[in-house]
């Protein structure tokens, strides 16, 4: 049976209609939900690059910084203690960093841009633990072959003043090294590096 004289024309209206204000709702649903998934401000800030003053540093100083929720550690090496450090090669699990993390210019057997300044994640790459800076040579609690470094409390493992591993110890590699950069001589920013600065 065929009717004749219907008007289409209301139906096609009320559904398009019924759509878009179904569209619109379900918009304004999915924005809190989807603005609740960005990073807080207090989140973004912790990543965020951090800037260190070095002029006031002295000779055989550290200072720590936060970093992304960890500890940030920069040394002030002195010239004797960049002289001892090629001698604890053999010791080493990985004196080269060939099988540690961190930025390729902080490749080396200092683990850093320039000899004096050595920065590095304060976290043990064993399990997490806050090594202690110990920068006396040969301590009784440590023994004589200690030359300094960052001894770990928890589980006993030794890295040298390049956060280089001692070989027979928990932790499996090298302290990480966070990407930084230097601005000037006396400034360095954490958590950008070279190779970005450069782009």
């Amino acid at each position: 049976m065929i009717q004749e004289g219907v008007d289409t024309s209301k139906r096609q209206f009320l559904t398009t209609a019924l759509s878009v204000v179904g569209a619109v709702g379900a918009g304004y649903l999915a924005v809190p939900f989807l603005s609740q998934m960005q990073p807080s401000a207090k989140a973004m800030a912790a990543g965020a690059p951090v800037e260190v003053d070095l002029s006031k540093m002295e000779p055989g100083q550290l200072i720590r910084v936060a970093w992304r929720g960890k500890p940030v550690w920069i040394l002030n090496r002195t010239p004797e203690v960049i002289s001892t450090l090629s001698t604890l090669d053999s010791k080493l699990a990985d004196p080269m960093s060939n099988e540690s993390n961190q930025p390729e210019y902080a490749k080396n057997s200092l683990r850093s841009i320039k000899p004096e300044i050595f920065v590095a994640v304060g976290l043990c790459t064993h399990l997490g633990c806050s090594p202690t800076f110990r920068p006396e040579i040969a301590p009784s609690d440590l023994g004589e072959d200690w030359k300094g470094g960052f001894f770990c409390p928890c589980h006993g493992s030794w890295f040298d003043l390049a956060g280089r591993v001692y070989r027979g110890v928990p932790a499996p590699t090298n302290l990480e090294i966070p990407p930084y950069r230097y601005v000037k001589d006396t400034l360095i920013i954490i958590g950008e590096d070279t190779e970005a600065s450069a782009a």
